[in-house]
């Protein structure tokens, strides 16, 4: 009895870390480019492929392996420091265009030259 409640809690962690870095991988994916330069933070690619591999590694491994501990370790670094440093900027560092108002130019809102 014991061990089934052992067993349970550890596959409800492991579902947790594959949820938490599925969240971080997707996040890291629907920002742009350019903020990562912006915020002096490593690049997009160098993210999404760390984050990649730690959720493939947390399908993979079982969570008392050191693998998953160190994709753990590289989404929180990620959550911690990075995705924080993305939000502050302008637009949050989404991609996309449907965030800013239609009068929006390449350099901020146009204001009639006022």
């Amino acid at each position: 009895m014991l061990m089934q409640g052992f067993a349970g809690f550890m596959w409800l962690l492991s579902m947790a870390l594959i949820l938490f870095s599925g969240f971080a991988l997707i996040d890291a994916a629907t920002r742009r480019e350019d903020a990562y330069r912006a915020a002096d933070k490593q690049t997009k690619p160098f993210w999404l492929i760390v984050l990649a591999l730690a959720f493939v590694v947390n399908l993979i491994f079982n969570i008392l392996s050191f693998l998953p501990i160190i994709g753990l370790i590289a989404t929180i670094v990620y959550m911690v420091d990075v995705r924080p440093a993305l939000r502050t900027l302008p637009g949050g560092g989404r991609s996309g265009r449907g965030r800013g108002s239609s009068s929006d130019g390449p350099y901020g809102p146009y204001n009639g030259g006022r």
